[in-house]
C-alpha cells in the first residue's frame, strides 16, 4: 500500500520503517527540518535498538521517503497515521494542538478518498474531533474515513514489538475503513480487535493505566515487606504464577517513568473528570509512584546518615534500559533531590548521558561504571542495564570510600554485593525501612 506517517518521533519513524520493512511505500513527514535532512541521511535521532538498519536499508530501497511537507505524504498515499505528539498541559490533559493542525493540512490536501487513522496516544472522543476538522477544511468534496489504531510499543523493544504484536486494535466507522485496515495488517500473526472508535481509543489508555497500577501496586507491598522483614520478590513471583494476575510488572523499584505511563495516568485521570467520573484509582496509582521516588533518597540517606558533601555514583539515567529516553525519568527526580541536600553527584548510563548533558547541571559525568563509583560513599543503581549486572563488587569496593549499594531496581543478587563487602539496600527485601 501507499501510506503516510505523519510525525518522526518514536510512534512515528517505527511505524513508517516496519511497515516499508514488509513491503509498503511510506512517505514519513515531520515538520521539523533538521530532523528530517538527517533521517535523509539514515541518521535515527534517537536511541532504539535496531531502527538505524531498517531505515538506511528502506531508504535504498526507495520504500520509505522523509519530507516536511503534509502535503506531499497525503497526494502520494490513501491510508495517512498520525503520530505527533500529545504532549502533557500544565493541566495535565493532552495537548492536541498539533493533532488538530495536522487534520486541517491533511484535508486540505485531500483531492480524493483518503483514511486518516490515529496513531497518537489521544484521548475518547478526538476521533469525532479529528472527522469535524476534516469536515469543516476539505477544499473539495471528498470522501473520507477517520480511523483509530492505537501503538502498544515499548522503548527499547518497539521494533520487535511492531513486528511481532500481541494485538492490533482498530476503531473504525465504515466498512472500508475496516477492509483496508484488515488488509494492511493482514500479514501479521497476531489477533485483530475491530472496535468502534471510542472503544479503541479507550483501549490505550486502560492498558497503560492498568499496567502503572501492577506497579503502584507492588511498590505499595514493597513498603508492608520493608516493615515485617519480607521480600517483595519472592512476594511478586508467588503472585504471578497465578494465571490471572501474571508476572509481568511487578518488579518493585524506583517507580515507572518515561513518557507513557505518567502522562497517560495523569491524562486518563482528566479525561474521567470532564466526563463526571472520580477516578480516584489512578490518583492513589499516581501518588505512591511519586512517593517511590522520595522513598529511594530516604534509603540513601538513611545509609550515608547525612547526604551532605557524600559522593554519590548514580548508575543509569534512562528510564528504561535499551533506550536513551529521559522523560519523567526517575533518576532525574532522585539526582535533583540529592542535589538539593548538598550531594556530590556523579552519572554514568551507557546510552543516555548525550541526552543528559543537556539536561543535567551540576552533576559530573563517568565514561563507565567503574569510574562513577571512585571515592564514592554510595553507588544507586536506578536503570536495569544488563552491563550492572556483571559489575565487579570486589575491585569496585577497593575505589570507594564507602560499600554501600542502594539498588534502586532490585536487579542484582544481595549475596554478591554482601559477600564482597558491600552494604546491600534493595527495595522491599526486608533490608530498609525506608
Amino acid at each position: 500500500m501507499n501510506l503516510c506517517i505523519i510525525g518522526a518521533g518514536h510512534v512515528g519513524l517505527v511505524t513508517a520503517a516496519c511497515f516499508a520493512e514488509l513491503g509498503h511505500r511510506v512517505v514519513c513527514v515531520d515538520n521539523d527540518k533538521k530532523k528530517i535532512a538527517l533521517l535523509k541521511k539514515g541518521k535515527v535521532t534517537f536511541y532504539e535498538p535496531g531502527l538505524s538498519e531498517l531505515v538506511r536499508r528502506n531508504l535504498s530501497r526507495k520504500r520509505l521517503l522523509f519530507t516536511d511537507r503534509v502535503s506531499e505524504g497525503v497526494t502520494r498515499s490513501q491510508v495517512i497515521f498520525i503520530a505527533v505528539g500529545t504532549p502533557p498541559l500544565s493541566s495535565g490533559e493532552a495537548d492536541l494542538t498539533a493533532v488538530e493542525q495536522v487534520s486541517r493540512e491533511i484535508a486540505r490536501s485531500m483531492t480524493s478518498y483518503r483514511l486518516v487513522v490515529e496513531k497518537s496516544t489521544v484521548p475518547v472522543e478526538t476521533g469525532k474531533w479529528v472527522k469535524k476538522t476534516l469536515e469543516h477544511s476539505v477544499r473539495k468534496r471528498v470522501g473520507f474515513d477517520v480511523a483509530s489504531n492505537p501503538e502498544f510499543l515499548r522503548e527499547g523493544s518497539a521494533v520487535h514489538d511492531f513486528l511481532h504484536p500481541d494485538r492490533i486494535v482498530i476503531g473504525v466507522e465504515s466498512e472500508k475503513a475496516r477492509a483496508l485496515l484488515s488488509e494492511l495488517y493482514r500479514p501479521f500473526k497476531a489477533p485483530l480487535v475491530v472496535t468502534d472508535i471510542a472503544s479503541s481509543e479507550l483501549i490505550k489508555h486502560a492498558s497503560n493505566a492498568f499496567l502503572a497500577t501492577k506497579i503502584s501496586f507492588i511498590n505499595a507491598i514493597a513498603c508492608i515487606a520493608e516493615k515485617v522483614g519480607a521480600d517483595v520478590t519472592k512476594i511478586a513471583h508467588g503472585m504471578g504464577l497465578d494465571p490471572r494476575i501474571g508476572p509481568a510488572f511487578l518488579n518493585a523499584g524506583a517507580g515507572f517513568g518515561g513518557f507513557c505511563f505518567p502522562k497517560d495516568v495523569e491524562a486518563f485521570i482528566r479525561i474521567a473528570e470532564k466526563i463526571g467520573y472520580d477516578f480516584d484509582l489512578l490518583k492513589a496509582v499516581k501518588r505512591i509512584n511519586e512517593e517511590q521516588r522520595r522513598r529511594i533518597v530516604k534509603k540513601i540517606e538513611r545509609q550515608m546518615w547525612n547526604l551532605k558533601g557524600k559522593r554519590i555514583g548514580v548508575l543509569g539515567l534512562a528510564f528504561k534500559p535499551d533506550t536513551d529516553d529521559l522523560r519523567f525519568a526517575p533518576a532525574l527526580d532522585v539526582i535533583a533531590a540529592l542535589q538539593k541536600e548538598g550531594s556530590d553527584v556523579r552519572c554514568y548510563d551507557p546510552v543516555a548521558m548525550p541526552e543528559a548533558k543537556k539536561i543535567l547541571k551540576g552533576v559530573r559525568f563517568a565514561p563507565s561504571a567503574a569510574q562513577a563509583a571512585q571515592q564514592a560513599d554510595c553507588l544507586v543503581l536506578m536503570t536495569e542495564w544488563a552491563e550492572f549486572k556483571k559489575l565487579d563488587f570486589r575491585k569496585l569496593k577497593g575505589t570507594m570510600r564507602q560499600a554501600v549499594l542502594v539498588d534502586a531496581r532490585n536487579m542484582i543478587d544481595p549475596a554478591i554485593p554482601r559477600k564482597a563487602g558491600f552494604r546491600y539496600v534493595g527495595v522491599g527485601r526486608g533490608d530498609d525501612s525506608a
